[in-house]
């Protein structure tokens, strides 16, 4: 099956700016990494072997993630900014049950995500969604395996206050 650029730019650029903008945290960055992301794409096209809709966005999706990393790795000297080993207050809380963080609307919780520090928010987006270990997570970021999986507990009990927080206050 023969797809044109055109057709593969239509088709998944929404859904691989959203991947971006999960890395970048800004509109502006993420298009620039998107547009970086199909320059790749479509100079590796000729050497991808096409086998379904499925494996064609998963091998896109991969090249936009490498692609939003490189584009933090060049903002800054460390690779992610990590935090200085202070435990924050809110790490020892329980996080929500799953059925509530089932209440939180998608956009809600999509939002929250974007709002973690740079660090956590990459950790837990390549751990959480995008299913690599901490061990692959290490190796791609330059940091101790302890490191990746301190930050996503971070993460967690980050986000884990803010779906409280916003809980209660659908309560009210």
């Amino acid at each position: 099956m023969l797809i044109k650029e055109d057709q593969i730019y239509s088709r998944y650029a929404a859904r691989l700016l959203a991947v971006c903008m999960r890395y970048t945290g800004e509109r502006s960055a993420a298009e620039d990494v998107l547009h970086d992301s199909f320059i790749s794409i479509f100079k590796s096209l000729g050497r991808f072997d096409f086998r379904g809709e499925k494996a064609l966005y998963a091998w896109m999706r991969k090249i936009a993630v490498n692609k939003s990393l490189d584009w933090l790795r060049s903002r800054a000297r460390d690779p992610i900014p990590l935090d200085d080993g202070h435990i924050p207050d809110y790490a020892d809380e329980s996080g929500p049950e799953s059925g509530d963080v089932a209440k939180v609307p998608m956009d809600v919780l999509t939002k929250m995500i974007a709002e973690l520090p740079e660090g956590y928010r990459t950790i837990f987006n390549l751990f959480c969604i995008e299913g690599w270990s901490h061990a692959q997570i290490a190796k791609k970021l330059g940091i101790k395996e302890n490191s990746s999986s301190s930050q996503y507990n971070r993460a967690r009990a980050r986000l884990a206050k803010k779906i409280k927080e916003y809980l209660n206050e659908q309560e009210k």
